[in-house]
């Protein structure tokens, strides 16, 4: 795991190996490590819950993302590789990659000024179920598309869940932020005790108020919903519903957002015992450069199960969501999550899990540190001047690689042989510093 995070190229096993000066010793040990299941990411991923956990109060609750991510594959014997959409393709054309499906959890731990910085604490290989042979039988279709059901992403989602909630103590609250894939009746419904959820929700969801009490049918069932309520967008829209200004941190600072939250409202595909909360955010404006046209995004129109909850954590819970994006892209451009060549299923498994795990102990090693995270080394003057508290994950690997490797460069000099000092008859030339050139560029 050390190796994972010192490598200054690409993160297969072999180049571990030589990274751990293993070079030249047997190398049948370290695939067999992850080929027969020997390695456990949840073991090692429970230290990193059991840190969070100790880190907030007892009244705090843990906000956990979750999202999927694709890691994309050439092989056509890897396990669990198939043709998937590709996510940065453009809205008008549907595109497909080949590559790995992988769920992710990551908690929130709190930072100064209300932000948080997104832990992995759960990272697992969710691939669909293989299709039948072309002759297969009816028995076997009847299989696969039960084996569909099962290993679909939300019932891996509803797995990791529960794995989760088991894990933490019953008295401590559980919030789950996702994107509109997860928002849906398979999620919601299923949520465990003391767990509530924020997610996406889309701008025409058909929401109803609850009944009245007192009011039935006068033939047939029992009614479950009340009058229908207006859409999320026409919520948006309605200029009768006043706009509430919060605070929040988003972005490396704190931003004043504007919100509209309904009442209590209940959403069919979810059912009537589900009481939900819908919060409308206006779009913050943003200019591409400086005096540039001031722009806007689309509005957000997010829902919430627990409508208890007050609307500045509400907002806040959700704003957070967005470090389990970085974490997706530090994973993959520099940790190399996904990089390795192997093909077996329990590799599969458990190879990207423990790169995500180290990536998670390198930031809890970082956070949990006493004075916050450690004062990384000097940028170059081109780039932007760093801002108080402001560490990326390539300023840590840089200073782990100075921590590891600073004390075996030694500069060699001739200069004890000197009896006089040297009389400079042209210009030195410029004197160059291996050590900062390699931690600079590494």
């Amino acid at each position: 795991m050390l190796a994972i995070l010192l490598l200054p190229c690409r993160a297969t096993i072999s180049n571990q190996l030589c990274v751990c000066a293993r070079a030249h010793l047997d190398w049948s040990a370290d695939y067999r490590l992850y080929s027969l299941e020997r390695a456990e990411p949840r073991a090692l991923f429970s230290q990193v819950l059991d840190q969070t956990h100790r880190r907030l109060p007892e009244q705090n609750p843990m906000v956990v993302a979750i999202d999927d991510t694709l890691i994309r594959k050439t092989g056509t014997r890897i396990h669990g590789v198939g043709w998937k959409r590709d996510p940065l393709g453009p809205k008008f054309q549907t595109n497909l990659v080949r590559g790995q499906r992988h769920l992710q959890l990551s908690a929130a731990w709190p930072l100064p000024a209300g932000g948080a910085r997104m832990l992995p604490i759960d990272f697992t290989h969710a691939p669909p179920a293989p299709k039948p042979p072309k002759n297969a039988t009816p028995g076997q279709k009847r299989a696969h598309k039960e084996a569909q059901k099962q290993r679909c992403l939300n019932q891996v989602a509803n797995q990791s869940i529960s794995r989760l909630r088991a894990s933490l103590p019953a008295k401590r609250k559980l919030v789950l932020t996702g994107d509109g894939g997860y928002t849906n009746a398979t999620i919601i419904k299923s949520l465990p005790a003391n767990t509530c959820y924020i997610g996406r929700l889309r701008r025409d969801a058909k929401l109803h108020h609850p009944r009245s009490p007192g009011a039935s049918a006068p033939t047939g069932r029992p009614r479950l919903y009340g009058a229908p309520a207006p859409t999320p967008e026409a919520l948006h829209k309605d200029p009768g519903i006043p706009w509430q200004s919060l605070n929040a941190h988003a972005a490396g600072k704190r931003h004043d957002f504007k919100v509209k939250v309904s009442e209590i409202l209940l959403w069919r595909k979810t059912g009537a015992g589900v009481p939900l909360r819908v919060m409308v955010v206006a779009p913050l404006g943003y200019r591409l450069r400086k005096g540039s046209k001031l722009l806007y995004r689309q509005a957000a129109y997010l829902v919430c199960t627990d409508p208890q909850m007050s609307a500045e954590e509400y907002l806040q819970n959700y704003l957070w969501r967005w470090g389990i994006e970085e974490n997706f892209r530090d994973e993959k451009s520099l940790i190399g999550v996904g990089e390795a060549q192997v093909r077996t299923e329990s590799s599969n498994r458990s190879v990207p899990a423990c790169a995500v795990a180290a990536y998670s102990f390198l930031w809890l090693a970082a956070l949990d540190g006493e004075g916050g995270p450690p004062e990384p080394l000097p940028r170059p003057k081109w780039q932007r001047p760093r801002k108080k508290d402001e560490v990326s994950t390539g300023d840590l690997i840089r200073l782990l690689r100075c921590e590891q490797w600073a004390g075996q460069i030694e500069e060699q000099s001739f200069g004890h042989f000197m009896t006089a000092p040297l009389v400079d008859a042209t210009t030195p030339k410029p004197q160059t510093s291996l050590s900062h050139t390699l931690f600079s560029t590494a």
